[in-house]
């Protein structure tokens, strides 16, 4: 949806490291509520600690600071030394869900203010992911083919994707295959934005394991793959009978009667939606209600329509925030979901770029995006945790990112976008394990593929040694 039109004079691509990060390193970061955990703080090329006693006084951010709440839970002050490496670790029990400053003192003298985030019950063991549920390559209008744009979005940090080329399944398919003997980092969903007829409401299925633009023997799937099932489904998912036009709209027709509708809200698109979306959850994949608010020549789609589907939410997501740098498309949708939500209606959210030209150059090539909080960095356990409830929309237009979801979900994935997402180990690792797939991709050199596959490897192994080292799940 990013036209060439569209400008901003400045976009940021993803909050910036936090200035103490340089200089120190403390771990893990994320940790267990009401679990006794070791803490360390090593130097980083810095005067170390002074060779004295030292205290680090913990403070919970949640809770307040004026003397009349000195007894809230979480605040303590420890004694420490650093040891004979130069580090300080203290032992303590973080009981509540919350970031904490972690504070060293000298005397009165504070030397740095640190940060770490307890986590409890549901969120213990759930990683935090960054993705996108909506890209475009040169399968549609996009402006890279898919393996650039994996690439590339590898290399902003993405850790998980699904190519949703418009009408096309297949280009999900293609990315998969292109990377298939290259032990990289990233998960590759398959999925697809949706046109049918007697529909102009955009859909997108994430991570379905069969096409729903395949079904209709008029679309691009069909034209341009063929009617193949390897083509049009994941991991050998049965492939649906393709059906003509006329078939799929009176299959849609037949659903109208229970929809319960209001006169107002136009009923064949509606019921198409809701045909789609049934679909998408037989595939075991995400439906999204994508972007109603795009205005292609006014409002994509009518604003009762919208208000409608909300309330119903026959949807799996709403995409919250994607695709445009103007404020009437995400904010008027942060509007609207913040009415419905005051009005007891609740839905999961995703954000995304609706990415059609992948390089930095163009201002909304990371235009927003997802935190996903999941078990694995799988299709399976990203669909369901997004399904679940356990995603944020992060909106990167403006000069500091704005994170929209549940407050403790904001809350911890705020901490993460300070804290952890912009370390020079994750993100210097995910920048060489992107720039090494579009090598690759650019060259096609089989006989490079070998070692291609063993750098990628290592700094896979290198990642994933850090992550454990910073969630102490």
């Amino acid at each position: 949806m990013l036209s060439g039109k569209t400008t901003l004079k400045k976009v940021a691509a993803m909050i910036t490291i936090k200035n103490e990060l340089y200089s120190y390193d403390i771990f893990p970061k994320v940790l267990t509520v009401g679990k006794m955990t070791t803490v360390t703080i090593s130097p980083r090329g810095v005067r170390p600690f002074p060779d004295a006693e030292l205290t680090v006084k913990i403070r919970p951010l949640t809770e307040a600071s004026a003397g009349l709440y000195l007894t809230r839970p979480g605040r303590c002050d420890i004694n420490v030394r650093p040891d004979g490496s130069g580090d300080i670790r203290f032992d303590f029990d973080f009981p509540i869900e919350s970031e904490y400053f972690i504070r060293v003192f000298s005397g009165d003298s504070r030397i740095l203010q640190m940060s770490v985030y307890a986590v409890e019950g549901d969120l213990v063991g759930r990683f935090p992911l960054i993705g996108d549920q909506h890209m475009h390559t040169t399968r549609s209008d996009g402006r890279q083919i898919p393996a650039i744009v994996a690439a590339q979005y590898r290399g902003y940090g993405y850790d998980y994707m699904a190519i949703t080329d418009h009408g096309r399944y297949y280009p999900s398919l293609e990315v998969m295959d292109d990377y298939k003997d290259v032990d990289h980092a990233v998960t590759f969903c398959p999925g697809e934005e949706i046109h049918l007829p007697e529909n102009d409401v955009h859909i997108v299925n994430f991570g379905g394991k069969y096409s729903v633009n395949g079904i209709w023997e008029g679309s691009g799937q069909i034209k341009e793959a063929g009617e193949c099932a390897e083509k049009r489904t994941y991991e050998g998912f049965d492939a649906p009978k393709i059906l003509t036009a006329a078939e799929i709209k009176a299959e849609a027709e037949a659903l109208i009667p229970g929809l319960g509708l209001p006169d107002y809200v136009e009923a064949l698109p509606y019921a198409m939606c809701v045909w789609e979306f049934e679909h998408i959850k037989k595939a075991g994949g995400v439906g999204i209600f994508a972007h109603p608010y795009w205005i292609s020549d006014m409002f994509q789609v009518p604003e009762s329509f919208t208000r409608c589907m909300l309330e119903k939410h026959p949807f799996g997501a709403f995409e919250l925030l994607g695709g445009e740098i103007y404020y009437e498309q995400n904010g008027f949708q942060v509007a609207m979901y913040n009415q419905v939500r005051a009005e007891g209606i609740d839905f999961p959210i995703v954000g995304s770029t609706d990415t059609h030209n992948c390089y930095p150059d163009n201002p909304g090539s990371r235009v927003d995006y997802t935190v996903t909080f999941s078990p694995e960095n799988t299709r399976e356990a990203l669909v369901s945790s997004i399904l679940g409830g356990y995603s944020v929309a992060v909106d990167s237009t403006m000069p500091e990112d704005r994170v929209y979801g549940q407050l403790r979900l904001v809350k911890y994935a705020w901490f993460l976008m300070r804290h952890y997402f912009t370390l020079p180990q994750r993100a210097g690792n995910a920048a060489e394990d992107g720039r090494l797939m579009a090598e690759y991709a650019l060259s096609r050199d089989p006989d490079r593929k070998s070692e291609l596959a063993r750098r990628i490897a290592d700094l896979k192994k290198d990642y994933l040694a850090a992550q454990k080292k910073y969630i102490d799940f």
